[in-house]
């Protein structure tokens, strides 16, 4: 029969007399599990905004200032007749210039500089094909078309974007990975030095007829509770990560990146899926140090 006082009693006991080997295992979780956290987040935050961008991507036909109408109404007689066409709008020179101004309002110099006449009238153009050869297909059909300034189509942003953060999300899943596992080594030799410590204790106990498992359970348990601690203290560090990015992305120039930043229920997954590699992590490299250091 397992006594769970005993339990509880040894595993405080075996916490507090190696105090400080625990805090260094619990900052080492703490901070693999940030990390490894933080790589997924990230990975969610791409994949998430790459199906937006697949399902939504524009492009803008930019007129020349100076277009004529015949030369606006065969535009937009185009687009029309483009099947691969979902809908268009049309922005006037003044939307342009309101735009304009909206953009750069902290710039009032270089609004004073600019007039309605000088911005070109432009058509905002969502396709009904969601793959990029697709989309960079038809919006490259209208750039030979008279009073077409150019055309302009986020997918070179978005590649690059996506490439960046691919690269940044290997980077710091491959970084989590190594103090991974200086935390499992941490925590196999706190539980080899409670061991070695209890050796005289855990002498009588198998004298008396202790199972194995009623040895091993309080210093698995002590592993569990240290990649527990580390995963909890993860989590607050995963939700302030995607806060601050949330905010980091307010700026207007920034807005291609807001479809990265994920909702509160995403990040409470990842957060509770570190949590759980937490204590599997401490459940691993007990069961470990005990098999290994255990002689029972």
């Amino acid at each position: 029969m397992f006594s769970f006082g005993f339990i509880f009693r040894e595993t405080r006991n075996n916490l507090r007399w190696n105090i400080t080997l625990v805090l260094a295992t619990v900052v080492a979780v703490w901070v693999s599990l940030t990390l490894f956290g933080a790589s997924l987040i990230i990975r969610e935050g791409v994949q998430q905004a790459t199906q937006r961008w697949q399902g939504g991507i524009e492009f803008i036909v930019f007129m020349n200032p100076d277009a004529t109408e015949d030369q606006l109404v065969a535009v937009e007689a185009g687009l029309s007749e483009n099947p691969e066409v979902e809908s268009w709008d049309f922005f006037d020179k003044n939307q342009s210039y309101n735009e304009f101004v909206t953009a750069f309002s902290n710039q009032p110099e270089l609004v004073d500089s600019v007039t309605p006449e000088d911005l070109p009238p432009s058509f905002r153009v969502r396709p009904t094909v969601t793959n990029s050869e697709a989309i960079e297909a038809v919006a490259n059909s209208f750039n030979a078309r008279p009073g077409v300034r150019l055309v302009s189509l986020p997918l070179d942003a978005i590649r690059v974007l996506q490439e960046n953060t691919r690269q940044i999300s290997v980077f710091v899943l491959v970084l989590s990975v190594v103090v991974l596992i200086a935390a499992l080594m941490l925590i196999a030799n706190t539980i080899r030095t409670a061991i070695f410590a209890r050796r005289q204790d855990i002498e009588v106990m198998k004298l008396v007829g202790a199972s194995n498992w009623y040895i091993r359970l309080p210093f698995m348990m002590e592993g569990v509770i240290q990649g527990l601690l580390g995963g909890l203290l993860a989590v607050p560090m995963l939700f302030l990560m995607n806060d601050l990015l949330a905010g980091f992305v307010e700026e207007d120039f920034l807005a291609l990146l807001r479809s990265l930043v994920l909702d509160g229920g995403a990040v409470g997954g990842i957060a509770m899926m570190v949590t759980g590699i937490g204590a599997a992590m401490g459940a691993m490299a007990s069961l470990f140090a005990t098999g290994r250091f255990l002689d029972v």
